[in-house]
Order: C-alpha cells, then sequence, then structure tokens
C-alpha cells in the first residue's frame, strides 16, 4: 500500500506545483525474482545466437526482459571464451557478404561488425 500525499499551490496563475510522495511501508511484500531453469536458459540463448534474430522481440516473445536475454547470451558467450584452452585457436564467426568471406571473432562489438561490413559492401 502506498502512500502520497500533496500540497496544494494557489491557482492564480496558468501552472500548479505538486508534490507527492511514495513510499513503502515496512513489512509490505517485496516481489520475489522470478527463476528460470537452466534448460529454458539454454534454449534462449541458443535462439538469440541464431543469424538475424531481433534479440530483443525475441525476449518479449518469451516474457523476458531484453537486458535479461542480452545478459545470458554475453555469459554464455564469456564461458565459451574461458573454456578454449590457452595457445588454442579461437572460433571464428564466418559471414559471407556477396562473393566475400569475413572471419571474425564472436566477441567482435556489434558497431565494429557493422564498420566492417559496411566497408565490404562499398569496395
Amino acid at each position: 500500500m502506498s502512500t502520497t500525499s500533496s500540497t496544494p499551490m494557489p491557482a492564480t496563475g496558468s501552472l500548479q506545483l505538486v508534490e507527492a510522495f511514495v513510499e513503502r511501508l515496512d513489512g509490505a511484500p517485496v516481489g520475489e525474482r522470478r527463476r528460470w531453469s537452466d534448460e529454458f536458459k539454454a534454449q534462449a540463448v541458443t535462439a538469440a545466437l541464431e543469424p538475424g534474430i531481433n534479440v530483443s522481440a525475441l525476449a518479449r516473445r518469451l516474457g523476458i526482459s531484453p537486458p535479461q536475454l542480452f545478459g545470458w547470451r554475453k555469459a554464455f558467450l564469456n564461458k565459451q571464451k574461458e573454456d578454449v584452452p590457452p595457445g588454442a585457436p579461437v572460433p571464428l564467426v564466418e559471414i559471407v557478404v556477396g562473393d566475400v568471406l569475413i572471419r571474425v571473432a564472436p566477441d567482435l562489438g556489434e558497431a565494429a561488425l557493422r564498420r566492417l561490413i559496411s566497408a565490404v559492401r562499398s569496395a
């Protein structure tokens, strides 16, 4: 339950200032965090890694927040990077633009990837 108080201001001008204070009462229940199964997370991340997928739209379809899915995806990619033994070749993502094959590390940022693809298309 919330309490709200306001201070009425004289209506002499065209604008009124209203102050409102909302406070959570001590002992009021706090919403519980939802817990997602590892299987659900794995399926969501797998879908989020599909080429051409809009991760935000996917998250909304799954009933989770986009930042949550982006976080799971980032954690998965970081874990994959950690699982590669030192000195082992880094797995690359291959992208074909016209007749050009581009190989990039999976952790390349979106902005850098966009610049790279734009440069290839304009060449």
